[in-house]
């Protein structure tokens, strides 16, 4: 029976911080919906976005913001990332500078 109550502390542990990792992703999902919106009724600017990156985006994928973008599909997203040679599972965080700049030129032109 010592084994067990053992044990339980750190099941409760791990409960409790998988519950606030749970938390957080969903609040993490929650901003990116709500921005993903936003960017659709003009409201927010990619470029304000992609030159100063919030720490929710850190993991969002390039080409998702941009289909969140009016007049921006699959096809566009995919021609604007090749001309400026991003991959298109690159994560926001994970933007060169040579990568970040380019696009922002892209998207301002």
């Amino acid at each position: 029976m010592s084994e067990t109550s053992a044990k339980s502390p750190s099941l409760s542990r791990s409960d409790h911080q998988r519950r606030e990792a749970l938390a957080q992703a969903n609040q993490v999902r929650s901003a990116r919906g709500r921005l993903k919106e936003q960017l659709k009724r003009k409201e927010v600017s990619l470029t304000s976005l992609v030159a100063d990156c919030p720490s929710y985006l850190a993991t969002a994928k390039v080409t998702d913001l941009l289909q969140a973008l009016p007049g921006y599909g699959p096809l566009r997203a995919d021609k604007l990332l090749a001309s400026c040679r991003i991959s298109p599972i690159k994560t926001m965080a994970g933007l060169t500078p040579r990568q970040r700049q380019a696009l922002l030129e892209a998207l301002k032109g």
